[in-house]
């Protein structure tokens, strides 16, 4: 695909100098789909027609969208919906650009949920370390505010809601749904056991749905276009635009808009413009750093949730790394495993420890004193960890774990029996 073939349709506004403004959103187009749902469609439609679209949830797990908003209670009491703008996944980046350049795109699809769903006030929960994105978001509340958008009677349809902004302290656990409900209500984020799920026992202990923020920017496009149009773009069961980030070792990193299913190795090559400095391409990293790990000659494949997983991997949050045969495998997995170790916010003892085990070992590799039985130990730990912890997060650093000494074994045994580094030239330091 050229990059002509594809008009982007998350990404149209980005390039205005106004994008971030009310009156350039206004322009294109913007808040018809909200006046329609709330006009012409009842909330149960809303979600029809979302579910119809086949929308997978885009922070990671790809859990349909229309099925996630159907599991909350019908009918009158409190509920809520939460947007989860904590985007904190490494090499993960778009959730950002969207808050930065089009939040009005991101606001309509949050408040056509919030109707959907029956809520009638949402709160946005965002990343503390993103200062500019929260103040761009602020100023198009205020302006959505002034313009009768969010508040009362909305479009004079009898519907009000009202959003409520918190900012998080910067802890990666908090992008996992049950530990940021408990620091949205102003407690230590860790996460919760389930059952009960959130649309049964959320914020505040009522139902609740926590949406990523670009799966709530794919909303308006359905609602205007419907869901037959939505579910032409990408493959079955894979529909709909979607934002790659890709960084690491390509002459042109960034954020990239293409149907779901667009081919790794065109991203990389065409899109990104080719390895960076010419080097060999030695692995890639698909959908952000908790997910297995590809080797060159698997970069054939579709991005899209089946077809990564078809291929032993994850789409995840579609934060793409690439590495260059210049990278030493066992210092990534070093770097990775310090990264889940400080984030684990220790309520798991598998995760708790398992995290700390993986990095003394990992040194001890690097170092030149590690064993043969260290790469087993790896694997072992990764077993014992993996389905054993309340929340994901010892999931996402079991998987590559396993997957790298699995894929990259060769290379580590090269560290035991060499006491250095089969990538650069200098010797470990023992």
């Amino acid at each position: 695909m050229s990059p002509e073939a594809y008009r982007p349709l998350l990404l149209k506004n980005i390039h205005r100098p106004d994008s971030a403004s009310l009156a350039a959103y206004r322009e294109s187009g913007g808040y018809r789909a909200l006046e329609r749902a709330l006009k012409e469609m009842t909330p149960e439609q809303v979600i029809e027609e979302v579910k119809a679209s086949g929308l997978r949830g885009r922070g990671g797990a790809g859990f349909p969208t229309g099925m996630k908003w159907s599991f909350m209670p019908k009918g009158p009491g409190e509920k809520y919906l939460v947007l989860n703008a904590d985007e904190s996944e490494p090499g993960t980046f778009k959730d950002r650009l969207l808050m930065e350049r089009d939040p009005h795109l991101v606001l309509e699809g949050f408040l056509i949920g919030c109707y959907a769903v029956g809520c009638r006030h949402g709160y946005i929960y965002i990343r503390g370390e993103f200062v500019y994105p929260y103040r761009i978001l602020m100023k198009a509340i205020e302006e959505a505010r002034a313009a009768g958008f969010i508040g009362k009677n909305l479009f004079g349809s009898g519907y009000d809601c009202e959003i409520t902004v918190y900012r998080g302290a910067g802890a990666y656990i908090c992008g996992e749904e049950t530990a940021l409900l408990e620091s949205l209500e102003g407690k230590r984020g860790m996460p919760r056991l389930k059952p009960p799920f959130p649309a049964q026992v959320g914020l505040y202990g009522k139902p609740t749905s926590v949406n990523n923020v670009e799966t709530v920017a794919n909303v308006p496009m359905i609602v205007e276009m419907g869901s037959s149009w939505y579910a032409a773009i990408g493959r079955p069961k894979n529909s709909g635009p979607k934002l790659y980030c890709l960084s690491g070792h390509v002459r042109k990193p960034g954020v990239y808009e293409f149907p779901l299913g667009v081919p790794l190795k065109e991203l990389i090559y065409e899109h990104g413009g080719g390895m960076l400095r010419d080097l060999p391409l030695k692995a890639v990293i698909p959908g952000g750093s908790s997910v297995p790990i590809l080797t060159a000659d698997k970069v054939d494949v579709l991005m899209d949730f089946d077809s990564l997983a078809a291929a032993g991997t994850m789409l995840g949050s579609a934060g793409v790394i690439v590495m260059d045969d210049s990278v030493c495998i066992v210092d990534a997995l070093l770097n990775l495993a310090r990264f889940y170790a400080h984030e684990s916010c220790g309520q798991c003892t598998p995760c708790r420890e398992g995290t700390g085990w993986y990095v003394q070992i990992l040194e001890r590799l690097e170092r030149g004193e590690g064993k043969s039985s260290d790469l087993d130990l790896l694997v072992d730990l990764s077993d014992r960890i993996q389905g054993n912890t309340i929340c994901p997060l010892g999931d996402a650093v079991a998987m590559p774990v396993r997957s790298y000494v699995k894929t990259f074994r060769d290379e580590f045994q090269y560290h035991v029996d060499n006491k250095r580094c089969l990538a650069k030239p200098s010797p470990v330091l023992v």
